[in-house]
């Protein structure tokens, strides 16, 4: 790995974390759980214009910094943000595999990937089954966020592209 790409993503993890933490403190949405995801606009990037295992390596980062520093390794906001962030990139990473939608696509399976990881985390950790009813209200939330996101995601690598800002996986 080039230097400047190394320093690029750093960048791009210093980003996530930042956006995490600020997000945290924004009580945006009135549903127990959900949130815009903010910080998944970075991973999205990431896996757009480099490779999908540095977007699943800066995800992973941010969320052990951010438990690190914020909530706390193994706090329950870090299981849940474990598990959600997980199931999320891993189907970003599939979905973009098959060239067949467009990265505001990818955003809203990613976004539903969360949420459900969340769930499913909750689900083990509280011992309940009854926490996968929750799940249709937050995915009414996750698909406007996750096409906020995606869009956003959008005009942020075409920007990128067109001041000739980012070194991707190919140069």
């Amino acid at each position: 790995m080039n230097t400047k790409r190394l320093v690029t993503l750093s960048i791009f993890l210093s980003i996530s974390i930042v956006l995490s933490i600020v997000e945290s403190f924004l009580p945006v949405i009135p549903v127990v759980g959900a949130k815009l995801g903010l910080a998944n606009i970075i991973t999205l990037v990431v896996l757009y214009l480099y490779t999908p295992k540095d977007a699943a390596l800066l995800l992973f980062l941010r969320v052990f910094l951010v438990g690190l520093v914020y909530s706390g390794i193994w706090s329950l906001t870090f299981q849940l943000s474990l598990g959600g962030g997980t199931l999320a990139v891993l189907l970003m990473i599939l979905v973009k595999k098959t060239n067949r939608f467009t990265i505001i696509s990818v955003s809203v399976m990613g976004s539903l990937g969360h949420a459900t990881g969340q769930i499913f985390v909750a689900m083990m950790v509280m011992s309940t089954p009854f926490l996968v009813y929750y799940l249709p209200v937050l995915f009414m939330m996750s698909v406007p966020a996750g096409l906020s996101i995606g869009y956003t995601s959008k005009m942020f690598i075409k920007r990128a592209n067109d001041l000739n800002l980012i070194e991707t996986a190919e140069n």
